[in-house]
């Protein structure tokens, strides 16, 4: 029978030890992986981790430069930078975004647009980035909101400068204004030269010369605490603010200019011909630009944008319309120039004009006919049938290459961004826009300033300019001078113009702008009335442009009282002062003004009687 064995001491001691073994090896390993990890974490990357704790503490905010302030040539300040309060937001902070704007509307008011653009902001920003979500708090604001501030995490009021424009509307067309960047803008601009900027220039000269206002992004390395509240400023390193502007602009004849203007839709602008510097630009009607820098309301933006006179229209700039009688001093140059017509040559005038061979009457504007008209006269008393011939002498062709050197056809330069080019046919112009014939029909229209001829105020003023000074053609500029705050150091811009020349002997010159003289001064011109009591020699021209055409039975039959108010034709009026040695050209358009000499020929005197007393 064999022995049964209950323990065997040596196979457990064996056991035991074989386990002993491997869980001291397992042990071992686990403290030297263990070892190994603290000495990565404190030895090799220590400087990343000492890094990322300073980054929950210390931040790199950036701080936005002051925009640079822009004058008028007089010193009177145009666009500033007024301190407000705004409510900002950090969403990463913040929590629940739905949920704060219910809280921080029952508590400051927020209406619907405001709420809006925060919200589109908060999706195209990124999460750490301050969001205003209320521009100008009032007082009662600021201290319902801070007795509250415990309650809003990520929120706090800030103080930033915000763009103001103390003359309102007068400027408008010609300042432009600043609004918040949007997201197509953000695509194109420097984000880091941005990062803290939430406006840029939307028009006029704020787009114009963004780069030189906007200035050079700071920055801040702050300590926050666990909310993300700063509690001191580390390091610092500040802005450089944009250049400040100085325009050209008259300030008191800018006003003189909107004043004049009155209710009348159109433009004045007032060049001085010697250095190309705008005097005055004033388009009407307008709107208040202070509408705009922190977002207009869109019931405010759909009354501006549906009206029918156009508010947010520039007229001066943009606006194109027939030239009418204003462009016959330059069709008489041309004339002169290629050798068509002199100073003696007489054309007679029975009151009409008909082409060769054809039955249709092209009228002059007084029925009774101005008899035998030379060059001279054919200004003064403006006769349509001299210029009818003239034109149809010299053809379209040679019209366009003498017109296009007054600046017609093309934008004038100006450093402003949106010019209109107005519209100097041809015949390889109608022939590539309309697949068409030119008509010498239509070339006779061209003659008194009608037909597809159109030109902006701008370009008449310009060109005005160009004609007063012989043919010394200036590109016209409205910021004369910029200036470093930080350094104090100045530009002048309008040395800097390039100039160009439009032939034509000195006689012809004369010629011409003793013509336009009698327009205003003589006996028989077609404005006599505006050159009495005149302290000074000026010349000037009268225009009327058509609006819609008449068959010719209907104009006999139709008295002026019966034609609609906006179908009216537009009164036209340029001048210059004085004759020799002139220092400002004036050109005046107001739309359905019917007769230039009435309407708009005295706007354009009360500019000059000011500039020429008090240049």
């Amino acid at each position: 029978m064999s022995r049964l064995i209950l323990k065997n001491l040596r196979r457990e001691s064996q056991i035991f030890a074989h386990r002993l073994i491997v869980a001291v090896i397992f042990m071992a390993v686990l403290f030297g992986f263990l070892a190994y990890r603290l000495a990565d974490l404190q030895i090799a990357q220590h400087e990343h981790f000492t890094t990322r704790s300073k980054e929950n503490r210390v931040k790199v905010l950036p701080i936005p430069p002051p925009r640079g302030l822009i004058f008028s040539r007089d010193g009177v300040l145009l666009a500033e930078n007024i301190p407000v309060f705004s409510l900002e937001v950090v969403p990463e902070q913040a929590g629940n975004i739905d949920e704060l704007i219910v809280k921080i509307d029952s508590l400051i008011g927020l209406d619907n647009d405001e709420i809006q653009r925060f919200k589109k902001e908060v999706k195209r920003k990124r999460k750490f980035e301050k969001i205003p979500i209320k521009f100008k708090l009032s007082e009662d604001q600021i201290a319902r909101f801070s007795v509250n501030q415990y309650r809003f995490p990520g929120v706090e009021v800030a103080t930033r400068l915000v763009r103001h424009y103390p003359y309102g509307k007068d400027f408008v067309h010609m300042l432009g204004y600043v609004g918040r960047i949007n997201e197509k803008e953000e695509k194109r601009l420097d984000k880091a030269n941005y990062s803290a900027t939430t406006h840029i220039g939307k028009t006029g000269i704020e787009k114009s010369y963004e780069p030189q206002l906007h200035g050079q992004v700071g920055y801040q390395q702050v300590e926050i605490n666990a909310q993300g509240r700063i509690l001191q400023v580390l390091k610092r390193e500040p802005p450089l603010p944009g250049h400040d502007l100085y325009l050209t602009i008259d300030t008191k004849l800018q006003s003189l200019a909107a004043e004049a203007l009155g209710e009348r839709n159109g433009a004045v602008v007032a060049i001085d011909p010697n250095t190309g510097a705008v005097l005055a630009m004033v388009s009407y009607p307008a709107y208040d630009p202070n509408w705009f820098v922190n977002g207009i309301s869109a019931d405010r933006y759909q009354l501006l944008s549906q009206s029918p006179d156009r508010p947010l229209f520039n007229r001066a700039l943009q606006g194109q319309y027939p030239p009418g009688s204003t462009i016959k001093p330059f069709l008489a140059m041309a004339g002169l120039f290629f050798d068509i017509r002199d100073a003696h040559d007489q054309t007679f005038c029975p009151g009409w004009f008909s082409l060769p061979g054809g039955t249709h009457r092209y009228r002059c504007w007084k029925k009774a006919g101005h008899g035998g008209v030379d060059l001279k006269r054919s200004i003064v008393e403006s006769c349509d049938v001299y210029y009818y011939e003239l034109a149809n002498d010299l053809g379209i062709d040679r019209i366009h290459d003498y017109l296009k050197g007054f600046g017609f056809g093309k934008i004038s330069g100006v450093d402003l961004s949106g010019e209109a080019q107005g519209l100097l046919p041809s015949r390889q112009w109608k022939l590539k826009t309309r697949e068409t014939s030119w008509y010498p029909g239509e070339t006779l229209i061209t003659g008194i300033g009608q037909g597809y001829m159109l030109t902006t105020p701008f370009q008449l003023a310009s060109a005005t300019a160009t004609l007063s000074m012989y043919g010394k053609r200036v590109v016209p500029r409205l910021v004369g001078q910029t200036e470093d705050p930080a350094t104090g150091k100045s530009g002048d811009l309008l040395s800097e113009l390039p100039k160009e020349v439009v032939k034509g002997e000195e006689e012809d010159w004369q010629l011409v702008i003793q013509a336009m003289r009698d327009v205003v001064l003589g006996q028989r011109g077609t404005a006599r009335k505006l050159g009495a009591g005149a302290f000074y020699e000026f010349a000037g021209k009268t225009g009327t442009s058509q609006v819609f055409g008449l068959k010719q039975a209907e104009e006999d039959n139709m008295a002026k009282e019966d034609i609609p108010e906006h179908l009216k034709d537009h009164a036209l009026f340029i001048a210059f002062a004085p004759v020799k040695n002139p220092v400002i050209a004036v050109a005046v358009v107001i739309e359905h003004g019917g007769s230039g000499g009435r309407t708009a020929g005295p706007v354009a005197r009360k500019l000059l009687d000011y500039y020429m007393k008090n240049q």
